[in-house]
């Protein structure tokens, strides 16, 4: 045996340092699905403007605004990523979440009631529920052992619902919404938002175990549909919401730390939001909706928080 010779790279100890050490970038095909627990905070807002100036429709003009906030969930999710030996990449995500916190402000201005100039009322949020997935396809266009960017275009879903309990009145005080302890359910609302997404998405591997990960979507338009009832009429009433155009952004961060070679924990922080352009429109249905004209609205929801993984990866 030559004592000068290199160790050959099939020797025991050399496998035995491959075995404990993650890779960012393989050259074959590579794997890496896992869960994670995401806890947010979610808003929601409905701009209503229906005011005929002139005999006009002017969407400039605010009659009312719902805003729905406080909205603290959580939900479990799944995701995946497989890449190919040419840079091409697949992944995405799927989740489902509730909540049972949160706030209704349901404010009114008086350009159609000039004794009330401005009325605001309060209510809980209760049953909320919320679900999203990502799907993207992708191509790492820079490469190396130990790190990874690349670009992806997919799609995006995300749907909200929830119960409105209870009513405060917060001005005028001169009048009565619910008497105090009263938690019905008066109204309920429906949300649902499809959007494209365009984004990078990047890896590296700080040291020998910790990784970083970050991905930024921009969405270039939404479609909105959304449903709002009313519950305390005499006849249940409703509003169908609908709009497209507008936009969005998802914007996700992660740190991990891979236990083995194979398995990694983690944790991270994602910020989504999308909305309507101003015209977006709602039509109120009392209780059929050919009887009313669409009026112009503008919708927007954004969630947020931080999230804690757990994946396996093999190449």
């Amino acid at each position: 045996m030559d004592p000068g010779a290199a160790p050959r790279s099939d020797a025991p100890y050399a496998e035995s340092a491959r075995s404990v050490l993650p890779i960012s970038y393989a050259p074959g095909w590579s794997f890496e699905g896992g869960s994670r627990l995401w806890l947010s905070r979610g808003r929601f807002q409905w701009d209503h403007s229906a005011i005929f100036n002139n005999d006009v429709l002017d969407p400039s003009i605010l009659v009312s605004r719902l805003t729905y906030h406080g909205l603290d969930g959580l939900s479990g999710e799944v995701f995946g990523r497989v890449d190919s030996p040419w840079g091409v990449f697949l992944k995405g995500n799927v989740g489902i979440g509730s909540f049972n916190k949160g706030k209704m402000n349901d404010e009114d201005w008086g350009v159609l009631n000039e004794l009330y100039p401005y009325q605001t009322t309060l209510s809980g949020q209760s049953n909320g529920r919320f679900a999203y997935y990502t799907a993207d396809a992708g191509y790492d266009f820079l490469r190396s052992a130990n790190y990874k960017v690349g670009a992806f275009i997919g799609w995006a879903y995300y749907s909200q619902s929830s119960d409105s309990i209870g009513c405060v009145r917060i001005a005028p005080r001169d009048e009565a919404c619910l008497k105090p302890g009263d938690a019905r359910i008066i109204g309920a609302e429906d949300t649902q938002w499809n959007a494209p997404r365009i984004g990078l998405s990047a890896e590296t591997m700080l040291t020998k175990r910790w990784r970083l990960n970050a991905d930024i979507a921009y969405l270039p338009w939404t479609d909105f549909k959304g449903r709002d009832y009313h519950l305390l009429r005499d006849e249940t009433t409703f509003s169908e919401q609908y709009g497209n155009g507008g936009g969005g952004v998802q914007i996700e961060g992660l740190l991990s730390y891979f236990v083995t070679k194979n398995i990694s924990l983690g944790v991270g922080g994602r910020y989504w939001a999308m909305w309507t352009n101003k015209d977006a429109k709602g039509r109120h249905c009392e209780p059929g909706c050919d009887r009313w004209p669409p009026t112009f609205a503008k919708y927007s929801m954004e969630r947020w928080g931080t999230f804690f993984q757990a994946s396996y990866k093999f190449n």
